[in-house]
C-alpha cells in the first residue's frame, strides 16, 4: 500500500471508530499519585528497606545449592524473585518521591539510601548469574523437563546461559555491583544541577515574568513572537552552557565507564555491550543510522516547508517548535483523557476498559510544581496500577504527551495481566512501541476530527513535528552516543567543550547547516547538556526504532489489516516472555531491515504531499 493510499485508509477507518461517543469521566481525574499501595509512609518505606537489607545473608546462603536438583534451582530462583520484587518497591516509591521535588532534603536522602540497598542487593545476588551458568546448557534443559514450576524462569535461565562469556567471576561481579552506586552518582549530581541548583533565567514575554526552566522552556520555545524564540533559546542554553565543563565531567565519566565495561565483559564495543545484553543485534542501531542519514533529504524538505509555512527570510534552530499553523485551544488533563480514550477505541473494548480503569487508579503526578523534574514517565511495581508522572501544560503536545506516556502504562498492566512477575518485564527494546502507537492513533484521530483547512494543516504539521523529533532528532542523538564512545575507546580527551563540537557537527549535518537549510547557532551547541537520556547510554536509539515499529503496527490496525490488532496486543501481552529482537520478528517486523525505516521517511513526504495540496487550495 502506497502512503497515500494509507493515509485515506486511516481516516475511513477512524470515522467509523469514532462514529459512537466515547464516555467522558464524570469526576475530575485526581492530579497527585497515591503511593500508599507501595508503602503507607515513608516510615514504613524505610522499615521496608532495612527488611530487606537484613534478609541479604539468607539470599547470599543459597549460594551454592542451585544446581543440586530442579527442586532445589526452582525453590532458589522463586526466593530470588519475591526478594527482587520487593527491591522494585522501594526503587520505585524512592524514585518517584525525588521526581516530584528535588528540593526536598528527605528525598535527596532517601534517594540516596536506594542507591546504596542497590550496590548491596546486587552484590548480595552476584554469584547467581555464574551460577547457572556453570550449570551449562544440558542440566538446564533436564532441570526444565522435569520441573514445570521451572517454565516462569525459563527466558532468565536462556539469557543467562547466551550471556555467560561475558559474565566475570562471581567475585568480580560482587565488586561490581557494589561499585553501582559510585557508578550512578554522576547522573545524580547532573539531576541535582540541573533541577534543583541551576538558577533559571527570568525574562519578561508579554508583559509576564518567566522563569525558563526545563518545563517552561519546552513551551515558551512554540512561542509565534521569532523574537521571543530567540531570547528563550538564549538564555535558557546561556545558562546551561555556563556549566559546560561540569555537564562535560558528568556525562564523560559515565561514557568512560561505559567503555571500561565493555573491555571488562568482552565485548568489541559499548554498543555492541548495551544491545548484546537484549539480544538485539548492533546491525538495528547501525541500520537505523544509515537509513536517517539516507533519509535526510526529506528532513531538509520539511524545513524549506517550515520556513515557507512561517513566512521567515531563513530558518534558525529555534525555529523548529512553533506549530506551523496556530492553534488557540487549551485541553485540560480530562480533555487529554477523553482524546486519548477515543483515539485507542480501535485497540478494541478490552483495551477501553483497562484504560479507563488505570486512569481511575489515582496514580497519576500530572502537574507542574516548584522542585519537580522535567518531562514524563510511567514506572511501576508488578501487581500495583502503573504510575504515569506528566506535567501537564494544556497544549496539544500535553496531551500527546499523556498518550504516549499512558500507552506504556497500558504496556505495563497489559504485560502484568497476562505474565508472571518474572517475565511481565518488558525490554527497552519495545517499551516505547506502545507509547508511540498510542501518539500516532491521537494524531490520525485529531486529523480524523479537523473541521477546517488549518485544523487540518495543524494536525499534519504536528505530525511532521514528531517523526522530526522522534525518528530524525533520537536518530541523531544515538549517532552522538555512537561519536562520543569511539572517542573514548580511542583515548580521546573527553571534556565539555570536546562534547560541544561533536554534537555541534551532528546538528548541522542533520539541520542542512552547509546547504543553506538551517543556520545552527554556536550557542545552541550546548544542547548536548540538556539531554538526560545521554546518562542511560544507547537508550534514546529505540526512540527512533519504537516509532518505525509503531507506524507498522498502528498502520496495520487502522488500514483494517486482518488480525493486526490481535498481533498488536499479542506482542505488548508478551512481555518479557521472548527476546525483543525475536518477538517483533514474530510479529512480522524485522527492524534489522532497512524496509521499515523507509517506510517512515515516506510516511513523511506523504504527510508534506497533503499539506502542500491543502496549502496550493487557497
Amino acid at each position: 500500500m502506497n502512503p497515500s493510499t494509507l493515509t485515506r485508509a486511516l481516516a475511513l477507518s477512524l470515522s467509523l471508530a469514532l462514529a459512537a461517543p466515547v464516555a467522558v469521566h464524570a469526576e475530575p481525574l485526581p492530579t497527585v499519585w497515591n503511593l500508599s499501595p507501595l508503602f503507607a509512609s515513608d516510615a514504613d518505606w524505610d522499615a521496608a528497606r532495612k527488611g530487606l537489607l537484613s534478609d541479604l545473608p539468607k539470599l547470599a546462603a543459597l549460594k551454592g545449592t542451585l544446581g543440586k536438583s530442579a527442586k532445589s534451582l526452582l525453590a532458589g530462583l522463586d526466593a530470588l524473585s519475591a526478594a527482587n520484587l520487593r527491591f522494585d518497591r522501594l526503587r520505585v516509591y524512592a524514585s518517584m518521591k525525588q521526581t516530584t521535588d528535588n528540593r526536598d532534603s528527605a528525598n535527596q536522602e532517601r534517594s540516596n539510601l536506594a542507591g546504596q540497598l542497590d550496590g548491596e542487593f546486587w552484590s548480595a545476588l552476584a554469584w547467581v548469574e555464574p551460577e547457572i551458568q556453570a550449570l551449562g546448557e544440558a542440566r538446564v534443559a533436564a532441570f526444565l523437563k522435569a520441573e514445570p514450576g521451572l517454565k516462569k524462569h525459563a527466558e532468565h535461565l536462556r539469557n543467562s546461559l547466551r550471556l555467560a562469556r561475558h559474565t566475570l567471576s562471581a567475585e568480580s561481579e560482587a565488586v561490581i555491583a557494589a561499585l553501582g552506586p559510585v557508578r550512578s552518582a554522576t547522573g545524580e549530581a547532573r539531576t541535582l544541577l540541573f533541577n534543583a541548583n541551576t538558577k533559571w533565567p527570568e525574562l519578561s514575554i508579554g508583559g509576564k515574568t518567566e522563569r525558563v526552566d526545563d518545563t517552561r522552556y519546552g513551551l515558551l520555545r512554540q512561542s509565534p513572537d521569532r523574537a521571543v524564540r530567540k531570547q528563550v533559546f538564549d538564555a535558557f542554553f546561556g545558562a546551561i552552557g555556563q556549566y559546560e565543563d561540569t555537564y562535560g565531567v558528568t556525562l564523560g565519566n559515565v561514557v568512560r565507564d561505559d567503555t571500561a565495561m565493555a573491555k571488562l565483559r568482552r565485548y568489541p564495543s559499548a554498543v555492541a555491550m548495551s544491545l548484546g545484553a537484549e539480544a538485539v543485534p548492533e546491525t538495528v542501531y547501525r541500520t537505523l543510522v544509515a537509513e536517517v542519514r539516507r533519509g535526510l533529504p526529506t528532513l531538509h524538505r520539511y524545513f524549506k516547508l517550515r520556513q515557507k509555512m512561517l513566512g521567515l527570510p531563513d530558518l534558525h534552530y529555534y525555529d523548529i517548535y512553533p506549530a506551523l499553523v496556530t492553534q488557540a485551544k487549551t485541553y485540560t488533563l480530562d480533555d487529554a483523557a477523553a482524546l486519548t480514550l477515543e483515539a485507542t477505541q480501535p485497540l478494541g473494548e478490552d483495551y477501553q476498559t483497562l484504560l479507563k480503569t488505570t486512569l481511575r487508579a489515582n496514580t497519576m503526578h500530572a502537574l507542574p510544581a516548584p522542585g519537580k523534574s522535567g518531562g514524563a514517565y510511567q514506572d511501576g511495581v508488578y501487581g500495583v496500577p502503573p504510575f504515569v508522572f506528566l506535567n501537564h501544560q494544556g497544549d496539544f503536545e500535553s496531551v500527546s504527551t499523556f498518550a504516549h506516556e499512558w500507552g506504556h502504562a497500558m504496556h505495563t498492566a497489559i504485560a502484568n495481566r497476562a505474565q508472571p512477575y518474572e517475565t511481565a518485564g518488558y525490554s527497552l527494546f519495545i517499551a516505547e512501541i506502545a507509547s508511540t502507537a498510542n501518539e500516532l492513533l491521537l494524531s490520525q484521530s485529531m486529523l480524523t476530527q479537523a473541521a477546517t483547512r488549518d485544523d487540518k494543516l495543524y494536525q499534519l504539521g504536528y505530525a511532521l513535528e514528531r517523526l522530526r523529533g522522534t525518528f530524525f532528532r533520537q536518530a541523531m542523538f544515538g549517532e552522538f552516543e555512537l561519536n562520543t564512545h569511539d572517542a573514548a575507546a580511542k583515548g580521546e580527551a573527553l571534556n565539555g567543550k570536546r562534547m560541544t563540537e561533536i554534537y555541534c557537527q551532528l546538528l548541522k549535518d542533520y539541520h542542512g547547516d552547509a546547504a543553506g537549510v538551517m543556520k545552527i547557532d554556536p550557542l545552541y551547541c550546548q544542547e548536548w547538556a540538556f539531554i538526560p537520556h545521554f546518562y542511560r547510554p544507547f537508550y534514546v536509539y529505540q526512540y527512533a526504532t519504537s516509532i518505525t515499529a509503531a507506524q507498522h503496527f498502528a498502520g496495520d490496525i487502522l488500514a483494517g489489516k486482518p488480525g493486526a490488532r490481535d498481533n498488536y496486543l499479542k506482542l505488548l501481552a508478551g512481555g518479557g516472555s521472548v527476546p525483543p529482537y525475536q518477538a517483533l520478528k514474530n510479529a512480522g517486523l524485522d527492524m534489522a531491515s532497512p524496509a521499515p525505516y523507509r517506510a517512515v521517511i515516506q510516511r513523511m513526504d506523504a504527510i508534506m504531499d497533503q499539506m502542500e495540496a491543502l496549502l496550493a487550495s487557497r
